[in-house]
């Protein structure tokens, strides 16, 4: 049975569906919103996997081309590898409904979610979020929803609720939000430079939405929902963990004291094989229980010397930040770099700047574009001591990039005053968390080391939170011990001015707007004293760009005349670069000319002038004589323009031919002395030459003014008589 409903949501129409499609699907429901339709299914394994001590989730966000009404690009045409929009949006998926399955539950389970139609104007995203939520509540699966999910925009001042792509071209902000009725459990966001305030007034205005989603998925649970299973926690051996406590709790606690994060890790790897040895006897075969003991004992203690006694594991204050060092440039030859450190949190981001040409193209569902400014992150293994074999970038890589780049975006300048390509690429040579924090403040050194005109400067930090019942505390700067043991990580990137990233996941189900204000003003004071620290090391742009960057110059050219650039097939384009430069001409005609000798480009950019450049009346040009004629010479002063120097232009003096002055392939200066109607060039080689008469008199032909008689002294006797 069909079982459907519907709400008015930013004024258009959200409806779910169920029972139609994918029946066979644990969970499943088909979601539409304006003409934009996304099915989401849910479905878990029937029992768990032996010897799992984590929960198995896989979330799928797949964009059909034909929801577009488009047909793959590739060769195959089909679909394939994961583009980056929709690695995002998985990871949206997978922050909002992780914390909320039951700790004991250990079955694999995979959503899928599949943007079936899209009308180019309703973004899919929030749809897969929201169909997530419904697709797992309706499901058998343990999980504890509903949550809804909106986006947020502003333009002019005012918040708009699910703004539109249109809308979204000219919001200056975009914020994603997740919640339940009581809190907010996911954000993630760009914005230009908004204050906190107005972050925080948009998460309210989305959460009244969220509750009017949440009415609607309980409607229809109540309908069609099925019988949650049965979650059996794993017995405890109660002696064994008594005994564990004796023997580690001392010693866990002494750790979490120690400072360093290897120092720490080999403590309580030691304290691990030394009781799984002592109780070996006792309880054989017992070591990953005795694991999970002493991981639950790490927790406990750390939470509770943050409560208790206000203190961190490496001593540091809840607002305090770890020691900070600025380094710029680090590597020759490069257009610009940086490394970036932060306790032991290290980015190395290097900076380059290319041309027209070397722009990324996105094709997704809203069609092909270009990309001017990207941003690439990259996490070695050797970053955090292990061992992984090395691949394409993992979802985790692909996340954080996009994070880092919106957050710079907004300070990037304009292609038209600035149209160079920039890519900045992240490598972080250490990790003990926000390392994609560290690449944002990383980014901004290099970009103004490689002399980018940057807006304002941007840095980056993660904030955590530690909450037991009513008590919580908000810490800066946070570890990944205590992201790792901790209740949330907030990740705020901005200016001085305000916000220009956000992203926020938590481990528990959801947070009061009390803890989001103050985990906001907590990210801004931060924020504000790593600005301090970066300006020290760099204030601004550098005034040059980096000798080794390519020089890029443009000019705007009449449409109509990017043909005679290009050339036939391409033949005129080819001769310009041989020049060094590369040439990339626009529809709208900007022609950019790149090189990294500045010679090759202003010479390659002087060719194009002379190509599209109009003969003036006035203006002298040195000329190719391109043919003779009894009457005059044809020269060419312009690529492509010709003008008629007549025999009486060429001298002063009166020439019998035309040869005697000028030969075909001769080079000579000539002044345009005139442009008739159908655009044919009159030259005069005459008008440059020394000797001529004064402004209004006649030469003779020997190059001397000639006299002018009186009409009486003409000889009329010489004159034969008029005929009658």
């Amino acid at each position: 049975m069909v079982e459907r409903v519907e709400g008015v949501v930013g004024g258009r129409t959200l409806s779910f569906e169920v029972g139609r499609v994918a029946k066979q699907a644990h969970g499943a429901v088909w979601v539409h919103y304006g003409e934009t339709v996304v099915l989401v299914a849910a479905c878990a394994a029937p029992k768990a996997s032996e010897g799992l001590d984590f929960f198995p989730l896989t979330v799928e966000y797949r964009e059909k081309a034909y929801a577009a009404g488009r047909i793959p690009g590739s060769i195959f045409k089909r679909e394939g590898r994961n583009s980056e929009t929709e690695t995002v949006c998985a990871r949206l998926i997978d922050h909002q409904i992780r914390p909320l399955f039951a700790k004991e539950f250990r079955a694999e389970t995979q959503v899928i979610a599949t943007v079936l139609a899209m009308d180019q104007e309703n973004p899919p995203d929030i749809l897969g979020m929201t169909g997530a939520s419904a697709a797992l509540c309706l499901s058998d699966i343990p999980f504890a929803g509903p949550i809804g999910a909106v986006r947020v925009g502003r333009v002019n001042g005012e918040f708009i609720l699910n703004p539109t792509l249109t809308q979204l071209h000219e919001s200056d902000l975009d914020m994603i939000l997740s919640g339940n009725r009581e809190s907010i459990i996911s954000v993630e966001g760009s914005a230009k430079e908004v204050d906190e305030a107005a972050v925080l007034a948009a998460f309210e205005l989305g959460h009244q939405a969220i509750v009017q989603i949440l009415d609607m998925q309980e409607q229809l649970i109540a309908r069609c929902g099925k019988p949650k299973r049965e979650v059996v926690p794993q017995p405890v051996n109660e002696a064994l963990k008594a005994a564990v406590l004796e023997l580690a709790e001392a010693r866990v606690k002494s750790a979490n004291r120690t400072p360093e994060k290897e120092g720490r890790s080999d403590l309580l790897r030691q304290v691990q094989e030394e009781v799984v040895a002592a109780l070996a006897g006792r309880f054989p075969e017992s070591e990953s229980q005795i694991a999970a003991i002493i991981d639950d004992i790490v927790k406990v203690e750390m939470r509770k010397m943050i409560l208790d006694e206000g203190r961190r594991i490496d001593g540091r204050g809840k607002d305090e930040l770890r020691t900070i060092t600025c380094e710029v440039p680090v590597l020759p030859r490069v257009h610009g770099s940086a490394i970036f450190t932060r306790g032991q949190t290290q980015a190395l981001c290097v900076a380059t700047l290319g041309s027209k040409s070397d722009e990324r193209m996105v094709d997704d569902l809203e069609g092909k574009s270009f990309k001017s400014f990207m941003l690439d992150y990259n996490f070695p293994s050797y970053s955090v001591g292990e061992v992984r074999r090395l691949g394409p970038p993992s979802r985790r890589e692909i996340g954080h990039g996009a994070l880092a780049e919106k957050a710079l975006s907004p300070i990037i300048p304009a292609e038209d005053s600035f149209p160079y390509t920039i890519r900045v690429v992240s490598e972080i040579l250490e990790s003990n968390s926000s390392s994609s924090m560290a690449t944002v403040c990383a980014g901004t050194l290099a970009l103004m080391d490689a002399g980018v005109p940057i807006k304002t400067p941007i840095a980056g930090a993660g904030v955590g939170l530690v909450k037991e019942g009513e008590r919580w505390m908000v810490l800066t700067d946070i570890l990944g011990a205590e992201d790792h043991l901790g209740d949330m990580d907030l990740k705020v990137a901005g200016s001085r001015e305000g916000i220009t990233a956000i992203q926020m996941d938590i481990k528990i189900k959801g947070i009061s707007f009390d803890i989001m204000r103050e985990g906001l003003e907590a990210a801004r004071v931060s924020r504000l004293e790593i600005l301090d620290r970066m300006a020290q090391a760099l204030p601004g742009p550098r005034p040059e760009l980096s000798p080794f960057a390519t020089r890029i110059l443009s000019i705007l050219i009449p449409v109509s005349k990017i043909g005679l650039v290009i050339g036939p097939g391409g033949k005129t384009i080819r001769e310009i670069e041989k020049t060094g430069a590369t040439i990339n001409v626009e529809d709208d005609g900007m022609i950019t000319v790149a090189s990294v000798a500045a010679e090759a480009g202003e010479q390659a950019l002087a060719m194009i002038r002379a190509l599209v450049e109009d003969a003036e009346v006035g203006k002298v040009y040195e000329g190719r004589v391109k043919s003779i004629k009894e009457f005059g010479a044809f020269i060419e002063i312009l690529p492509g323009k010709e003008g008629l120097c007549h025999i009486s232009e060429l001298e002063h003096r009166r020439v019998a031919r035309v040869e005697d002055v000028l030969s075909e392939g001769d080079l000579t200066r000539v002044k345009v002395i005139g442009i008739d109607d159908a655009g044919k060039i009159k030259l005069s080689r005459k008008a440059l030459l020394e000797g001529g008469p004064p402004p209004g008199e006649e030469g003779d032909g020997d190059g001397r003014p000639r006299e002018r008689r009186e009409r009486g002294d003409r000889d009329r006797d010489r004159r034969p008589p008029r005929r009658r």
